[in-house]
């Protein structure tokens, strides 16, 4: 789910931002631009916890090539992150963003992470309405926008920017666990 590594990123910084706080100005550019992003292959970038070298690692930072046409300056960073994916056979809470009649439930987890998760409502029918809803056959379960559930992923597809999620509540322990229509 978490994970500490290190990732590596060139900055392009503007001469204006030279002088005494270069590394200070690179470190919060390096953690606009990157914290909250998504790499398909590493997943969301949570928090940037290190900077392990700024240039060559000596020092002072070293610059790299000055971007022709321009006066960017490129620094090659090396940096630690947490960084979030998740996998099949995790459980994650998740928020109901958006119910539809396509038997699909779209979940974004608890958080900033913005993992589109489709979540099949086994045992459940549909229910049109003012507020849509899947309801079990007892009326027992209703899942609806803005409900909170817990879930098992049972498959991930990851592309260059983004992480999709399949998931099940069908298993012990999984199912709403806060209806804020119920309150």
């Amino acid at each position: 789910m978490f994970f500490h590594i290190v990732l590596e990123r060139n900055m392009q910084l503007n001469p204006r931002f030279f002088g005494r706080n270069l590394r200070e100005n690179l470190v919060s550019k390096l953690m606009k631009d990157v914290e909250g992003t998504c790499s398909g292959r590493h997943g969301f970038v949570v928090a940037i916890t290190g900077i392990e070298s700024v240039g060559n690692g000596l020092a002072l930072p070293r610059t790299g090539p000055v971007r022709n046409g321009t006066a960017f300056v490129t620094f090659p960073l090396k940096y630690q992150c947490v960084v979030f994916r998740p996998f099949k056979g995790q459980i994650l809470e998740a928020v109901v963003t958006l119910v539809n009649k396509a038997m699909s439930i779209n979940g974004i987890l608890r958080g900033s992470w913005a993992v589109q998760i489709f979540l099949i409502p086994d045992d459940t029918e549909f229910q049109a309405g003012d507020m849509l809803n899947y309801t079990t056959s007892d009326g027992s379960v209703k899942i609806q926008k803005e409900c909170e559930v817990r879930l098992k992923i049972i498959g991930t597809r990851v592309d260059a920017t983004e992480i999709f999620c399949v998931g099940t509540i069908k298993d012990d322990f999984l199912g709403v666990i806060n209806d804020p229509a119920a309150a």
